[in-house]
């Protein structure tokens, strides 16, 4: 692809040689056939030494003769799109490997694709254009909408919902029991976890995390939500719409997630508590049973706070061993103060 034709995908101008484009690469590592962007101003003076053969940069850049470049004002969304079209993923290519095996009453769209090795349960459905890889297990009973792609080795358990357009990488497993168990004569016994899950359209999950169904009702995740990589999601939880989890993240039963809201990486989050629309947790804050947690400013720390008043006590405690020797010097001072005086 030619950078000319590029700047036509993406509706802008470009502004120099329509180079050949093989390829995308960092500021300071691209060559003649690569792609890269300039975030903002703080990075000019790297493209300005960049070898890349285009960069898409803000209205603000000048570039140095023979530089090719595409202006806009969102630099790295456009650059997000441009990779899309110059990586752009393998099609589905329709059928059911021999392989695979389809348990009576399962409905596979005839443009969906199922690789080696697949297990598909009774009554189970997969919707138009959607691709599961190598190894994904779908239990009975299991709904998937239109376009999604299910990485190798997913496992999705019964009565699982997942709409259209759905990501789950590697490792995920969707609908896994609940923590649920009740003492009864000194031993835990299991709570059944008879509820279900539901992954609303346009859910990316990555690889190796878990999402438990309900005891009773479901566990939902909201459209356009993106969970990272190792993030557990609890029985009866209910995160929002757009909501953005880190990896490493824990989130107890019954924790509901507003829309919008952002948590940052080894964040724990109690049972039962919630976190109200366009909240913002830093990394590895935590969240205390049944606290709510309000919008406004980021938060940070354990119980989680306002990042104003963490950094205070942040700084506050890094003080310690300085305000630990002005009270020695003091009491120091005052024994010796009060001490009797000497018999000469």
């Amino acid at each position: 692809m030619t950078a000319a034709e590029l700047a036509g995908h993406l509706g802008l101008a470009l502004h120099g040689d329509p180079v050949e484009l093989t390829g995308a690469a960092t500021i300071e590592s691209g060559g003649p056939s690569d792609l890269t962007f300039a975030a903002s101003e703080k990075n000019f003076p790297a493209a300005r030494r960049s070898r890349a053969g285009c960069i898409i940069a803000p209205p603000g850049y000048h570039p140095e003769p023979g530089q090719t470049v595409i202006l806009t004002p969102a630099p790295r969304a456009l650059f997000a799109a441009a990779l899309a079209l110059l990586y752009p993923p393998r099609k589905v290519r329709p059928g059911i490997h021999p392989s695979a095996c389809v348990e009576t009453g399962a409905q596979i769209d005839p443009t969906a694709e199922i690789g080696p090795q697949c297990t598909i349960g009774e009554n189970s459905a997969i919707g138009p254009g959607t691709r599961l890889a190598p190894g994904c297990h779908i239990g009975h009973d299991v709904q998937i909408g239109a376009d999604c792609l299910l990485h190798a080795a997913v496992v999705v358990y019964d009565r699982t919902r997942i709409g259209d357009r759905a990501i789950l990488h590697s490792g995920c497993v969707i609908g896994a029991d609940g923590f649920g168990f009740t003492p009864q004569n000194g031993q835990w016994v299991k709570f059944p976890q008879v509820g279900f899950v539901q992954i609303e359209d346009d859910v990316e999950i990555g690889a190796n995390s878990c999402v438990d169904r309900a005891a009773l009702g479901r566990t939902r995740i909201g459209r356009g939500s993106k969970l990272d990589n190792m993030v557990h999601v609890g029985h009866n939880c209910d995160v929002g719409c757009n909501v953005v989890i880190a990896a490493q993240t824990g989130l107890s039963g019954s924790v509901a997630i507003g829309d919008g809201a952002v948590i940052g990486g080894q964040v724990g989050i109690g049972d039962k508590a919630r976190i109200e629309p366009g909240v913002v947790l830093g990394s590895g804050s935590g969240v205390l049973t049944s606290k709510i947690v309000r919008a406004g400013e980021p938060l940070w720390g354990t119980p989680a706070r306002p990042l104003r008043e963490y950094l205070q006590q942040l700084a506050l405690f890094a003080r310690l061993p300085e305000f630990r020797d002005r009270i020695k010097l003091l009491e120091k001072n005052a024994l010796e103060k009060n001490a009797p005086e000497k018999k000469k």
